[in-house]
């Protein structure tokens, strides 16, 4: 495994932890919270957080999406949403840590991804999300230096144009004295500052 896949996997579960972290600090009369993403509440959030791991193992098995079709769709949380997330988030990051899976290809929503572009894009979401549940519970907003970074790097680019996904809202101006963290937010529909 090279040197940059070992990074990608460390920030992969860095990213799971920092979000493991959040969900473990749920208090029960936060479930039903609204979040920055305006149409979920808590648990809307952290179910498609897990509904997103779940698709990880299958997929890098190399199973279309036809072929998982709505079999992930709805509730997964059940009565036990923290250990649900728990036990998800794990079994993606197992399916990408697997030898030879970051070398694989597999089909997305929007064509053929390289498995290692994916893990890049599941870990950058997992950040972003880590803050938006932070901000809906009141806990610690601001990743690590290494996962802001990350964060920055993967979504930077074309972080403007995701509003169109409809997973991320419409940009926002960024404060005028904005760090590259907080621009992203912005720049991802996010109000950086309360």
């Amino acid at each position: 495994m090279t040197d940059s896949r070992r990074t990608l996997l460390a920030r992969h579960r860095e990213a799971l932890d920092l979000f493991t972290e959040r969900v473990r600090a749920i208090r029960p009369d936060q479930w039903r919270r609204g979040t920055p993403c305006s149409e979920w509440t808590v648990r809307d959030l952290v179910n498609h957080l897990t509904v997103e791991q779940l698709w990880v193992p299958p997929l890098l098995d190399g199973a279309s999406i036809e072929e998982i079709g709505d079999s992930l769709s709805g509730d997964r949380l059940g009565k036990r949403p923290a250990a649900a997330w728990a036990e998800a988030a794990e079994a993606a990051h197992a399916a990408f840590a697997a030898r030879g899976a970051l070398g694989r290809t597999v089909e997305l929503s929007y064509g053929p991804t390289g498995a290692e572009a994916y893990c890049s894009q599941m870990t950058a979401d997992a950040i972003v999300h880590s803050w938006d549940l932070s901000r809906a519970i009141g806990a610690e907003e601001r990743p690590s230096k290494a996962l802001t970074e990350f964060a920055v790097r993967e979504f930077g680019p074309y972080a403007g144009d995701l509003s169109e996904s409809g997973v991320f809202g419409e940009p926002v101006p960024a404060p005028p004295d904005a760090d590259a963290w907080e621009d992203l937010l912005a720049r991802l529909g996010r109000r950086p500052r309360a």
